[in-house]
């Protein structure tokens, strides 16, 4: 096994819990079936992907709206009070993080899928983010995960060895096509389980 010497961190889901459900839940009174097919079928997640990769908020509800033009007022809350799906900080994995920023052995970035227009708010929220040794942002780079290029900067923007990286994401997508460019990957699902994934790695924190 290569020695790891990086750790690329993914930050929704991982350090920062986010989920539009914040919000819609309140807009749609506390109905969840009309939240779930709304957020299935108009402010999709994909639909969302497409401001992570670059495309302006401005546009991207214009055409929404007219698609769906009875939903207007809905889907300009979608990032109308996008600060408020920012549930907070996943405390276990801030963690986690603290103690490999305190470990002078490894390298520590981000790679998000975020858009541009929005990343600033979480910078200044929250403080770990100045931690890092970079962040790469999608909608900056104008690409996102699962695409080969946006693994490719990250490796060559902070001289990682793909080999001797760890990527942590809790979208096994993400994961999958991080592998495929030999990045060793671990599928997010808990601090707990984290710590234990990364002793695989001989990681003992």
């Amino acid at each position: 096994m290569n020695k790891i010497d990086t750790v690329i961190f993914d930050l929704g889901g991982v350090l920062i819990d986010w989920n539009p459900e914040y919000v819609f839940l309140d807009v749609f009174d506390g109905n969840r079936e009309k939240m779930r097919w709304f957020l299935d079928n108009i402010c999709t997640s994909d639909w969302n992907e497409n401001q992570d990769a670059g495309y302006l908020i401005e546009d991207a509800n214009k055409d929404l709206i007219a698609q769906f033009p009875e939903y207007e007022k809905e889907i300009k809350l979608f990032y109308g009070r996008w600060v408020e799906m920012l549930g907070g900080s996943i405390e276990g994995t801030v963690k986690i993080l603290e103690a490999f920023i305190k470990n002078n052995n490894y390298k520590v970035v981000a790679l998000t899928n975020w858009s541009a227009e929005t990343f600033p708010i979480a910078l200044k929220r929250f403080e770990f983010l100045h931690w890092f040794d970079g962040i790469v942002v999608s909608g900056v780079e104008k690409t996102r995960k699962p695409f080969d290029h946006i693994y490719n900067i990250t490796l060559k923007r902070f001289n990682i060895k793909a080999e001797n990286s760890i990527f942590i994401d809790d979208n096994l997508r993400n994961i999958e096509a991080s592998n495929k460019l030999g990045i060793n990957g671990i599928h997010f699902q808990s601090p707990e389980k984290l710590i234990e994934q990364l002793k695989t790695y001989n990681i003992h924190l």
